[in-house]
């Protein structure tokens, strides 16, 4: 049973600190979808083939379930994990080698409904890092900032007990967004801006029930829309744009999925807002500011229906993962179809891209690396990476991919000339 965090005057969190730093590693992965929260990797050098001559394992831990997507700062890497169906608990993994270096955790689990059942009950939600401060959220709609450095806790909110919000039926499943002074979140039965460095409420907005048709399964991104920076809120039902200064909702749009899924995160380019859900459309919607009034309108609107991948677009189109399990390049401003794939594959890819290549993670374990095409769809190689399901967001960072399988994290190391693999090949489960 749930038992709640307390203060800090008492031992809300137990942490054991288990080692120094690493050596610097080049690149970070600080949030869910990456450094830019679009997926998009600068300047990356991804060689085309993934075979053990180009793509080697340094090490791999065993852990307990997670969906969180593994983060990086230059010398660890953070993952979560459930325990015993009781327990949440933070891991920081010294990049290099694999040996932890601190845990926290505390008490805290959901009974996810009996339909999501076979996806488990254990911890969603991808943290987020921002210097030494990292944010992680428990199911039961608790937010933790600890320290990244021993893992000490700085501060927590518990959204049930301080708004009176019902336990979300899936668990927290937002990854926090921080930005300037703040960090946003679609928790506590609505969206809310907390200061950064103390957890105190800026404002909060987009109420909604709660309990099993409330919540949320997506996550806020920022986007330049008319001219004006905001946030861009996908509930169960709809789309949003919130002004960040006071949370004054600036646009909705109704959106039809199936049991309110609308789980990918949406996709901006210029003024189109991009999204596809399960039992709805993959839609296209215009956003524009005139006279001082906001207007949405439907662009444009394809059968496809989207799962829970969210895409990644290049050179204008979108290539998305279909509740098909097939890909598809669509046109993020037109609807134009380039393409939809013949195979199909796993239930979930996570997407990186870098320039025109695609790394893509599905969720058999297989990562398959693509050249982006708007003629077909053009795998360059493909490799089993991992026997377990990995449901996780890929992280990549220089030299390095990371992977979180259900039950292990694993680290991968692109093998360049004469260059080998730092680390380990296996670290005992923590």
């Amino acid at each position: 049973m749930h038992q709640a965090l307390r203060t800090l005057a008492a031992p809300v969190l137990a942490v054991v600190v288990l080692g120094g730093n690493a050596p610097t590693e080049s690149g970070t992965w600080p949030q869910w979808r990456g450094p830019t929260r679009d997926g998009q990797v600068p300047a990356a050098s991804w060689p085309d083939k993934l075979d053990a001559g180009h793509l080697q394992q340094s090490w791999r831990v065993e852990l307990g379930p997670s969906y969180s997507g593994p983060i990086l700062d230059d010398h660890r890497v953070y993952t979560t994990e459930t325990i015993e169906k009781t327990t949440e608990r933070v891991t920081a993994f010294d990049r290099r080698t694999g040996k932890p270096l601190w845990r926290a955790q505390w008490e805290g689990t959901v009974n996810v409904p009996f339909f999501a059942k076979s996806n488990g009950d254990w911890i969603r939600s991808t943290p987020a890092l921002d210097g030494d401060r990292l944010y992680v959220a428990g199911m039961r709609d608790v937010l933790v900032c600890l320290d990244s450095r021993d893992g000490r806790q700085v501060w927590r909110q518990d959204f049930v007990q301080t708004l009176g919000s019902p336990v979300p039926s899936f668990g927290f499943v937002c990854s926090p967004l921080v930005d300037g002074d703040s960090v946003y979140v679609q928790a506590g039965a609505s969206l809310l801006r907390l200061d950064k460095m103390t957890g105190q409420r800026i404002w909060r907005t987009l109420k909604d029930q709660g309990g099993l048709w409330g919540g949320v399964f997506s996550s806020p991104i920022f986007a330049v829309l008319a001219g004006q920076r905001q946030l861009i809120v996908q509930t169960r039902d709809k789309l949003a744009g919130v002004d960040p200064a006071d949370g004054t909702v600036l646009w909705e749009q109704r959106v039809e999925a199936f049991r309110g899924m609308n789980i990918l995160t949406p996709v901006a380019l210029r003024d189109t807002l991009f999204t596809s859900t399960y039992g709805g459309r993959t839609i296209g919607f215009n956003v524009t500011h005139s006279d001082g009034k906001w207007s949405v309108t439907e662009a444009w609107r394809h059968k496809a229906q989207g799962y829970m991948s969210t895409p990644v677009v290049i050179d204008g189109a979108a290539y998305l993962h279909l509740r098909s399990q097939r890909l598809m390049a669509i046109d993020v401003e037109t609807g134009r179809e380039w393409w939809t794939s013949d195979a199909s594959f796993g239930k979930y890819w996570s997407l990186i891209a870098s320039g025109d290549r695609i790394l893509a993670l599905d969720q058999r374990g297989v990562l398959l690396a693509l050249r982006a095409n708007k003629e077909r769809l053009e795998i360059l190689d493909q490799r089993q990476l991992a026997d377990a399901e990995t449901w996780a967001h890929l992280a990549v960072a220089g030299d390095q991919l990371f992977v979180r399988e259900l039950q292990a994290l694993s680290a991968w190391f692109w093998c360049h000339d004469t260059a080998s693999p730092p680390g380990l090949d296996k670290v005992p489960g923590s």
